[in-house]
């Protein structure tokens, strides 16, 4: 009998809440700002925000944090929906914290009829010195103590767009002495004269993270709003403005986010990448972003899988991305089509074999299939390509494959024994000769011959072509975001090799997007989007093992 999984510490709490009547449902909410693609970051979080709802029959919101316009674009809003739908997962509404932009201002409105927020005259720089330091108290200004009546009248003025940007902000009047900086008069609101993607140029106001945040949690019931631990500081002041505006009383929890190493998930590092062109756009299936992961041949259950495997913590720590691949291969052995690629060919000739002789063999879609996977036809002829690596002409011992005189299995088809090879004029082998064994077919083999090695192939006759671009890790470095120096001198030299003439077999011809293939011994691969009707473009999702780890133990 199988061990019952543990509870994480949100779901510890979500059952106390329950049991004591304190919620009937629970809602989550995950809150994106739309500025930039999602990446394997936020795959957590909406694993874990979609995951409990489903888990305690609740709801989440699909809510965008649209407060800051020069930022955003209706091109990372669709985004953002399809990878949330690509992960499985279905939103109870769409919100945008702009649906709130009237309430927020009367919100405000509210805190300044009470005393509890004040328009502020004092540029960036003074109001960061006059909030002191960590270790020193915060003074106060001139414009702390404007009546109720100014700061209403100074407040609509910069609502109805009388000043420019940067001239003035709303402040709430909280501790100025307070040991999180955090509650020393935050600001609530700027003025920002730019097009919102949503509500235009309705608004030149625009609230902070801060104001918005709990209180779009607020109007939304939101039960248990989950963020990062960098956000533990703000979980004070989130509290503060509910409690001063009498609102429903959404709470804070925050969980370790995800960190993974070989790569950056700042978005403005992951810009950095598409602006300077060091990848080709924010779906390279070199980036982490959940949209380049789904270019790259990933599948949306092993991204869940790896999710909910590294857990909910409440201490940071880096997870190695060979675990995502790891849960990547795993559920790609399941459902790959198996097939034969040959990226490096060297031409065999089988010489005993009848010229112009076409058999059709009988080939395994995918033994691993639950369903069995069916089977396919491969015709094999005379001539077929092998891998340039499968052969060598002076192998050394335990080189189970092609070399003179040595014998291997040419898989679903038959034993042949290497009899020579040509060479060019630069010496380099561009034919191996061979003889096959007819009675060693497989499936009726009586050669009662065995073979340790059994190699990949395609008929040279039937052989399709194709474009393979090999992906690996962006990043040489493990942490390239704590290095010194540039991050981006850190990259990969090797991150993409173009290989573009590889010999693919002829099943390929009916290949779709969103099928996965195994390239037999090459590992799994995907069709991509550049792909066309004469020309194909395989990805390679992730080799069939780790070779870091190898290469890791090495050093």
């Amino acid at each position: 009998m199988s061990e019952e999984k543990s509870l994480n510490f949100i779901e510890e709490i979500i059952e106390q809440d329950l049991a004591a009547g304190k919620y009937k449902n629970i809602v989550t909410r995950f809150p994106p700002e739309p500025n930039g693609y999602l990446h394997i970051g936020h795959a957590k979080s909406i694993c874990l925000n979609f995951g409990l709802a489903i888990k305690y029959g609740g709801k989440t919101n699909l809510r965008f944090d649209d407060t800051n316009p020069v930022k955003e674009d209706q091109e990372y809003v669709d985004s953002i929906k399809e990878d949330v739908k690509w992960l499985g997962f279905e939103w109870a509404q769409e919100l945008y914290a702009s649906d709130y932009f009237q309430t927020l201002y009367d919100y405000a409105v509210k805190l300044i009829k009470i005393g509890l927020a004040y328009v502020d005259d004092s540029t960036p720089e003074e109001i960061a010195k006059q909030k002191g330091t960590p270790t020193e108290p915060g003074t106060g200004n001139e414009f702390r103590n404007r009546s109720v009546d100014e700061n209403l009248d100074l407040f609509e003025r910069m609502k109805n767009g009388e000043f420019k940007d940067g001239e003035r902000v709303l402040r709430a009047k909280i501790d100025l002495a307070s040991p999180n900086m955090h509650m020393r008069d935050p600001l609530m609101y700027r003025i920002k004269h730019a097009h919102h993607h949503r509500t235009g140029n309705e608004w030149c106001i625009y609230p902070m993270y801060d104001f918005a945040h709990g209180q779009s949690d607020s109007i939304e019931n939101i039960t248990h709003s989950l963020c990062t631990l960098e956000f533990i500081p703000h979980r004070e002041l989130y509290d503060w403005f509910i409690e001063k505006l009498e609102i429903f009383p959404s709470h804070q929890f925050e969980f370790a986010r995800l960190n993974l190493n070989y790569t950056v998930m700042s978005k403005r590092r992951l810009l950095q990448l598409v602006n300077d062109k060091h990848v080709e756009g924010w779906d390279d299936p070199r980036m982490p972003t959940i949209a380049a992961l789904r270019r790259r041949g990933y599948t949306p259950e092993s991204v869940r899988n790896f999710c909910d495997r590294i857990g909910v913590a409440k201490r940071e720590n880096i997870i190695d991305v060979g675990l995502l691949e790891f849960f990547v291969r795993e559920h790609l052995n399941k459902i790959a089509l198996r097939r034969m690629a040959v990226l490096d060919p060297v031409k065999l000739v089988i010489t005993n074999y009848p010229e112009g002789q076409v058999e059709q063999l009988v080939a395994e879609n995918n033994p691993e299939a639950e369903d069995g996977g069916g089977t396919r036809e491969l015709p094999f002829a005379r001539e077929v390509w092998i891998e340039r690596e499968d052969f060598m002409e002076e192998p050394p011992k335990k080189f189970f494959r092609l070399g003179p005189g040595l014998m291997v299995r040419l898989k679903h088809a038959y034993i042949v024994k290497c009899t020579g090879f040509k060479k060019d004029d630069a010496g380099n082998v561009v034919e191996v000769h061979a003889e096959y064994i007819p009675e060693s077919r497989s499936g009726s083999d009586t050669s009662g011959i065995n073979v340790k090695g059994t190699i990949h192939w395609v008929s040279v006759i039937h052989a399709l072509t194709a474009e393979v671009r090999l992906y690996d890790r962006l990043f040489k470095v493990e942490e390239p975001g704590n290095e010194e120096g540039d991050f981006k001198d850190y990259i990969n030299p090797d991150s993409l090799q173009v290989l573009p003439k590889v010999y693919i077999e002829p099943a390929l011809r009916h290949v779709s997007f969103g099928e996965r293939y195994q390239f037999l011994r090459k590992g799994y691969f995907c069709l991509d989007e550049d792909s066309s009707e004469d020309r194909l473009v395989f990805n390679r999702t992730v080799s069939l093992k780790d070779t870091w780890a190898k290469e890791a133990k090495k050093n």
